[in-house]
């Protein structure tokens, strides 16, 4: 019996012993795995990169032409700069996807209005420039502006529905009922959309973030984006809470530059640069002259085969004939071309303004974008898909066919069919299909130019003789 007892007593011993060595070492593992995946500021600029993520957005980070962009980007950019680091981007699908991404160690900063929230505070370091966004009534800019949300009241709002629409809900319980709210249920719409509707008077109103707007008035000049109706949503960049020494940076940086020429001009490049062009009309019907460049059109269009007229007609179109314009992302010249696609097709540096120079480089791409679209052997659509591959990139271009191809539709025409998918990369469900490699892309600039181009350059075909 005392043997039995003593057996017992010992098994029990060791059973105790067994189970308190285990979570120790689980303790230790655990602490193990902790450190290695606590990453901080020492060890960032230790391996020289910093991994940013971000979403899809016309504010946050998108391609265009070629290259990167988008306001949150080019901050995360100007701040690894500072550090003397490289950024490494990755864009991710949604604001919950970029917190688990982060906390698993997928990234080091969300450069991103993430919204701060009480419940993400627990797991996150919010850090940088606090941003404040709400609602705004999207209307024209004329004399009957809406002022006060009791003049909603009899008008007709239209909305997708989702956030927008509740919050309209909302409103309209608060002031007794009487807005006429009209939900928008049309997959293929999104909110860029219906403010382009409202600009040009298809509808008096819809709704939108403020920091939207602001994107869409830089298209849309004659909206009026005043009328809040909404509370603020506060929103900022974050790190893990094991990168307190990467966030003190942050906010520090943010402090020392926010107010400088540099940052300062971002803002203004995304929320603030009118994005149109102004033209003006044919230099001389009477002499048949589009332009001062009528001989280095008719000279440099024989390169790709081109009529001069529908070159110059492209011309027009980015920089109507005016060699010192730059654009709001930088493009120059004649052409428009992006520096780094500027030098890569033989612009000295320093020469982008150079009409000449512009067009000849402007003519190479060209002829480079008609061997990616060598498959649409139909001399005028290939035309078209290289006029689109031009103003967007030809990645967002590629992009579309993909998609095209993927719903049945014929991806080598462009009016109805490839068009049609480059207007829906505005949309997650579109843009984050497996089939696009380029992400979020506004479409309705490049859908308009192709059109406007193509038409312009049979009016100058029926105005201007050949040579």
């Amino acid at each position: 019996m005392r043997q039995k007892l003593l057996f017992s007593l010992t098994a029990c011993i060791v059973g105790i012993l067994l189970i308190v060595t285990y979570q120790i070492s689980r303790r230790q593992q655990t602490n193990q795995d902790m450190q290695e995946t606590s990453v901080d500021l020492p060890q960032i600029i230790e391996r020289g990169e910093l991994v940013v993520l971000t979403i899809n957005s016309p504010t946050s980070f998108f391609n265009y032409r070629g290259e990167n962009m988008g306001f949150q980007y080019e901050l995360a950019q100007v701040f690894c700069h500072s550090l003397g680091i490289k950024l490494k981007i990755q864009a991710v699908n949604g604001e919950d996807e970029l917190v688990r991404q982060l906390l698993a160690g997928k990234g080091d900063l969300i450069a991103y209005n993430l919204s701060v929230t009480k419940s993400r505070k627990d797991s996150l370091l919010f850090c940088g420039n606090e941003r404040i966004s709400h609602q705004v009534i999207v209307q024209r800019r004329d004399k009957n502006v809406l002022k006060d949300v009791t003049q909603l009241i009899d008008k007709d709002i239209y909305v997708l529905p989702g956030v927008y629409s509740e919050r309209l809900e909302n409103l309209n319980d608060e002031l007794g009922g009487g807005v006429r709210i009209h939900k928008i249920t049309n997959d293929s719409l999104v909110s860029e959309d219906l403010m382009n509707w409202v600009a040009e008077g298809k509808i008096d109103y819809t709704v939108s973030t403020n920091e939207l707007a602001k994107v869409s008035r830089t298209y849309n000049p004659n909206l009026n984006i005043a009328l809040k109706i909404s509370f603020d949503q506060r929103s900022s960049w974050a790190v893990k809470k094991t990168s307190p020494l990467l966030a003190e940076a942050i906010d520090k940086w943010f402090d020392e530059n926010g107010e400088t020429s540099l940052v300062q001009s971002i803002n203004q490049r995304y929320f603030g640069t009118d994005k149109h062009t102004s033209h003006g009309t044919i230099l001389s019907l009477a002499d048949g002259k589009i332009s001062h460049f009528d001989d280095y059109f008719r000279q440099y269009a024989k390169e790709i085969n081109w009529d001069w007229r529908l070159l110059a007609s492209l011309a027009y179109s980015e920089s109507n004939f005016d060699p010192t314009v730059v654009s709001w992302a930088g493009a120059k010249g004649l052409m428009q071309l992006m520096p780094a696609t500027a030098h890569a097709y033989g612009v000295p540096a320093g020469k982008e303004s150079d009409p000449e120079e512009s067009i000849k480089a402007g003519v190479k791409y060209i002829a480079a974008l008609q061997k990616i679209f060598k498959k649409v052997t139909d001399r005028n659509e290939q035309t078209k898909f290289v006029l689109a591959a031009y103003n967007s990139g030809a990645g967002h271009v590629l992009d579309a066919m993909a998609l095209t191809k993927k719903y049945g539709g014929n991806y080598l025409l462009w009016d109805n069919q490839v068009e049609k998918y480059l207007l829906l990369k505005s949309h997650k469900q579109y843009y984050q299909d497996p089939v696009c490699k380029n992400g979020y892309f506004r479409g309705q600039e490049t859908y308009r130019f192709v059109r406007a181009v193509t038409d312009r350059a049979k009016m100058y075909q029926l105005k201007i003789k050949e040579k």
